[in-house]
């Protein structure tokens, strides 16, 4: 989610109605990078998520809490888990922001894009259970049994052919958005990488936001 596509001028282009929660927990224009996880952090969908979802209605304000820690395992996101790549706290960090941003609004989804880390022999088969539990207990801790749970799917590059472990982590993605309640999956069919076989270019992770965007609208109107 965090994103690392080249940030160019129009991604600075303040809409007054899109916010992000800082990393310091104040409210400020949401202009790319949004997240903070790592330095190379960049062009990722969060912020045309949510300008698409702006201007589908011009009466709300959309603000973004940025939690994303690039490239943890889906393990890492288990209450006290340490990620040991960020000297992070992966769901403890994002519940504590998610709770501070409460204060000023009211929690309307989640967006989620991850499991390339989990894309491997080891962990690929318990990837369903995990993500499973994860999406509940999101729902659980921040007490909504409908949060909307918007799954991206990871991207597929012709540099980088999908295995075994990676196709199986993408039937996950797609399963659970069929069979759990108010959860969707977002296609990244058809989006390039930024040369590293791995990440989107910046235009990519924008077409991605608009994805996410149409995904969200597909289930608060449902």
């Amino acid at each position: 989610m965090a994103g690392r596509g080249v940030v160019e001028d129009d991604d600075r282009v303040v809409n007054p109605r899109v916010l992000m929660f800082d990393r310091l927990e104040t409210w400020k224009a949401a202009v790319d990078p949004v997240h903070f996880d790592k330095p190379n952090a960049g062009v990722g969908p969060g912020r045309s998520f949510g300008i698409a979802v702006a201007n589908a209605d011009s009466t709300i304000r959309i603000g973004l809490i940025p939690t994303a820690v690039g490239g943890s395992p889906i393990t890492s996101w288990e209450p006290g888990v340490l990620d040991r790549a960020t000297q992070t706290h992966p769901w403890d960090d994002a519940i504590a922001r998610a709770k501070a941003a409460m204060k000023d609004g009211v929690l309307k989804a989640i967006l989620w894009h991850q499991g390339e880390s989990d894309s491997n022999a080891e962990a690929a088969p318990l990837y369903e259970q995990r993500l499973r539990a994860l999406i509940e207990r999101f729902r659980s801790e921040l007490g909504d049994p409908t949060l909307p749970f918007l799954i991206g799917q990871l991207g597929r590059f012709d540099g980088k052919p999908w295995d075994a472990p990676h196709i199986a982590v993408d039937s996950v993605h797609r399963a659970l958005a069929a069979q759990m309640p108010n959860v969707a999956f977002v296609s990244s069919k058809g989006l390039k990488d930024k040369g590293d076989n791995t990440h989107f270019t910046a235009t990519g992770a924008r077409e991605l936001g608009r994805r996410y965007a149409e995904a969200y609208l597909r289930l608060v109107q449902h």
